[in-house]
């Protein structure tokens, strides 16, 4: 019994720390909402990526079928329950009529490749049947049927002489309200989007709204069906919360919070019939009774949309009391820094702990800028989250541990670690630091210290031995990945070949509108481009674009916007038709660059319009 105790607490060790890493992995879906539309309606495609750390690309599922309303809309965020999530949604109107299966959607997350889930949907004739749905007219984001115990409302009831657009206008309607209408880049808003009601009303929300160019953190879980009581203008009013979010703005200028659409069954009773059959009507339900003959219930199905709303984000001071050491934390922020241990051998690896605590915009801060002794090899750190999400702003700590190594004995100062961030509250920067660190390395006995991805453990020395006394174990397998892995990049390079024929082809055709210079303006850009790396595509066609802007148009790049930019282009003679080219294409990169999901199939498109834009400026010098 003695023996099997450990056994099982070892058991039970390695099936939590198994669960915690299912529950860790990330999780991509995808979600059509409603399932059944009309060939007149609207359906949302919604893909989710939950758990990723670092999402790069997407590419979207085949949607033939289907015409996409718009552009998509792309988001991060975190919801109460499940937790952070990435997500882009596309609108969908159907061609025709029939019984469609959407393919999964592939995304590059944490360097590996997700597939989401198939999805179903029915389209039937141009009228709906999804108001037959009442127990979810919401698709599962806001039910509506509870009753008000408060109030009996009975502004369904139809009088004579009632005017039935009067009593929507009056009775139902969504407000959109924000805790302040002006902040700095970085700073966080809070937006809520109400629906208020006095009538009898089944609702379903129909485009949830989007927050383009903010990162999102979801305030109330989804599927939140509550409601209260609620004043306006004097009424009381149910009032349902349809979204509540806390935003940080990723760019300067107006920014428009866009609007939400929901659609509503208003079912009115004409009260004559009341009078005549007065039927036991509960005033505090949303349906009315089968009592009642056809002819004495009115319905009316109607689209609200909330007003849009403006944002005023203001650009952060470029002043000279800027610091150095300023990488776009926006908040109140203090830093520590410690080591694991101060004494140890050049056999082991050192851990340096960087801690960041305070309020603001934490999730999307980076790591300080550190400046090691010579003698020591620093490796990239692992970054830890310790931070209430759903407080306002975001408060907590971020944690960036650093592994490094000492090749030489001796002594080694660790200079004081500077952070810099932009205070909302004074609207100054400051700069806060650490203390300095003395370690003391002695001589090891020469093995390399071997640092490990996931944790350091003191084991290496058995471990390495075991390899060496068993490197059949390795060699065999290391030849047949070799043998595989030949053959893969003989095929690879053939391609890559054929990818780089079709490129220099696309490149011949746009050879005259390349020659505007003795250096080609955007020579890394393309060379992203034939690599087919959109990551790195939209960064420097960012900046190659920019810098030929700032010269053509005699602006200083860190102060070029939209409006210096539209002046500019104007004062150089550039046609309003070009202009509008251009300002275009800045937004659509600004948007690649300030989202973490990078729309690979537009890496051709943009190019095309950056290289029509140089060719403008070359028509008009001639």
């Amino acid at each position: 019994m003695q023996l099997r105790l450990p056994k099982i607490f070892l058991l039970l060790i390695v099936l939590t720390n198994w669960n915690n890493i299912v529950l860790a992995q990330a999780k991509f879906t995808a979600i059509i909402t409603p399932a059944t539309i009309g060939t007149d309606e609207i359906a949302e495609l919604r893909l989710i990526i939950r758990n990723a750390d670092k999402v790069q690309l997407i590419k979207p599922p085949g949607l033939k079928n289907f015409i996409v309303v718009g552009e998509p809309t792309r988001e991060i965020g975190v919801e109460a329950i499940a937790g952070a999530y990435t997500s882009i949604t596309y609108l969908l109107k159907p061609k025709a009529k029939g019984n469609y299966t959407i393919a999964p959607a592939t995304i590059l997350a944490d360097g590996k490749s997700w597939q989401s889930n198939t999805v179903k949907i029915k389209v039937v004739s141009s009228t709906t049947v999804n108001n037959a749905n009442s127990n979810s007219p919401f698709s599962g984001l806001m039910p509506l049927d509870e009753p008000a115990e408060e109030n009996n409302y009975k502004d369904f009831i139809l009088k004579k002489g009632d005017s039935i657009p009067e009593k929507i206008n009056r009775n139902i309607f969504i407000k959109v309200e924000t805790n302040k209408t002006s902040c700095f880049v970085g700073e966080p808003l809070v937006v809520t989007y109400k629906l208020y009601t006095r009538l009898k009303s089944v609702s379903h929300l129909t485009k949830p709204p989007a927050f383009s160019g903010f990162s999102v953190i979801d305030l109330l879980p989804m599927g939140e069906d509550k409601y209260v009581v609620e004043k306006f203008n004097g009424r009381d009013y149910n009032m349902y919360i349809l979204r509540r979010a806390q935003l940080y703005p990723l760019q300067a200028g107006m920014i428009e919070l866009e609007t939400a659409s929901v659609e509503n069954d208003i079912h009115f009773v004409k009260q004559e019939y009341l009078d005549k059959y007065n039927p036991a009507i509960d005033l505090q339900s949303d349906y009315v009774p089968g009592s009642l003959p056809a002819e004495a219930v009115v319905d009316e199905k109607i689209i609200l949309d909330s007003k849009p709303m403006l944002v005023k984000v203001k650009v952060l001071p470029a002043d000279k009391k800027k610091p150095s050491s300023f990488n776009g934390a926006v908040g109140n922020f203090t830093i520590s820094a410690d080591v694991e241990k101060n004494y140890f051998t050049t056999d082991d690896v050192g851990k340096l702990i960087i801690t960041i605590s305070g309020t603001g915009n934490s999730t999307l801060i980076n790591a300080p800028e550190l400046v090691w002794p010579s003698g020591i090899e620093a490796f990239e750190p692992t970054i830890k989250d310790e931070l209430n999400k759903l407080s306002i702003p975001v408060s907590g700590n971020k944690i960036f541990e650093y592994t490094f190594t000492v090749t030489k004995n001796g002594s080694y100062h660790l200079p004081a670690v500077e952070y810099s961030f932009f205070d909302p509250a004074s609207s100054q920067y400051k700069t806060v630091s650490t203390k300095s660190i003395n370690i003391n390395v002695s001589k090891g006995t020469g093995k390399q210290a071997v640092v490990s991805v996931a944790e350091n453990t003191g084991s290496r020395e058995s471990f390495s031995e075991t390899i060496f006394t068993k490197r059949w174990l390795i060699i065999i397998p290391v030849a047949l990945l070799i043998f595989f892995g030949l053959i893969f990049w003989l095929r690879v390079d053939g391609k890559k070949q054929q990818q780089t024929d079709a490129a220099k082809k696309i490149a011949e055709e746009n050879n005259e509108t390349k020659q505007l210079s003795v250096e080609n303006p955007l020579a890394k850009t393309e060379a992203m481009l034939l690599s087919n790396n959109a990551v790195g595509f939209y960064a420097i066609l960012n900046k190659e674009l920019r810098i030929f802007l700032a010269a053509k148009l005699q602006l200083a790049p860190e102060t070029m916007n939209k409006k210096n930019i539209a002046e500019g282009l104007d004062r150089s003679g550039v046609s309003v038709s070009m202009s509008m080219v251009i300002q275009e294409l800045l937004d659509e990169i600004s948007l690649q660059l300030y989202t973490p999901l990078i729309d690979e199939t537009r890496l051709q498109y943009c190019y095309q319009k950056a290289i029509e834009a140089i060719h403008a400026f070359d028509k008009n010098r001639n």
